[in-house]
């Protein structure tokens, strides 16, 4: 089956759902963590973006300020123009580093052996340049399809998509909004999407407001990808005698 995600809207043949897409092709497509984990993974995306200056220096200080552990998707060629700050990005201890393609191409109008290329030119890219190894993939648009999936896959990298929209890089979106959808669909094991390469005019807001409000309300710790997918279920509390 061929199926293709666009902007978070899934176009397929035949009808799937999120969950149902976490377990095709050999459950290579993550979309959350454990059900059980009471955590969250927070990942911003770094796309190329036409005007300066792509990165929103207010939202790192913020994640750092409060020290909250986030995963960051480059593109290739933002961090190629963006040296100073993928560098302080990746100073960051609690921060984790993925890839988000080299160019930010629309990877299914291309054939297997250029997805691979596109794929893998970002991870050589972080280890050669920045001396940093990669092993955590977001498709560009989230875009994606079968030979999407394998080239991942063939280099070993784990496809790692999303649950909860935010939808911060549309501009008709107040900061109210954008949290009340992401109150309203965020659980244990959800994988948040948000971008930080200035796109998001309301992220640094949302992002305030739900770390300091919306997650501790709902029992919610942030966490980066990797530590929410190897999140062990806290075992159930003994009943009182």
């Amino acid at each position: 089956m061929r199926h293709i995600l666009i902007g978070g809207l899934l176009a397929v043949i035949g009808i799937l759902t999120l969950d149902a897409l976490a377990m095709d092709a050999g459950a290579q497509v993550i979309t959350s963590g454990p059900r059980t984990c009471p955590a969250v993974a927070l990942t911003f995306d770094l796309c190329p973006v036409r005007n300066k200056p792509g990165f929103d220096a207010a939202l790192i200080q913020l994640l750092k300020e409060r020290n909250i552990p986030a995963t960051m998707f480059l593109s290739g060629r933002w961090a190629t123009k963006h040296d100073s700050e993928t560098r302080s990005l990746l100073a960051v201890p609690f921060f984790e580093i993925g890839t988000h393609g080299q160019t930010h191409a629309h990877l299914p109008l291309l054939e297997r052996g250029a997805q691979e290329v596109e794929i893998q030119d970002a991870v050589t890219l972080l280890a050669s340049r920045f001396g940093r190894p990669t092993t955590l993939f977001r498709p560009p648009y989230g875009e994606y399809n079968d030979e999407t999936v394998q080239a991942a896959r063939a280099l070993r990298q784990r496809f790692i998509y999303w649950d909860v929209v935010s939808g911060d890089p549309d501009p008709s979106l107040s900061a109210e909004k954008i949290l009340d959808r992401v109150e309203r669909r965020v659980r244990k094991g959800s994988i948040l999407i948000f971008h930080a390469n200035g796109k998001g005019r309301q992220t640094r807001e949302v992002i305030d407001r739900l770390t300091a409000e919306v997650l501790p309300k709902k029992g919610l710790t942030p966490v980066t990808v990797s530590e929410l997918l190897a999140c062990q279920p806290q075992p159930p509390t003994p009943p009182r005698p």
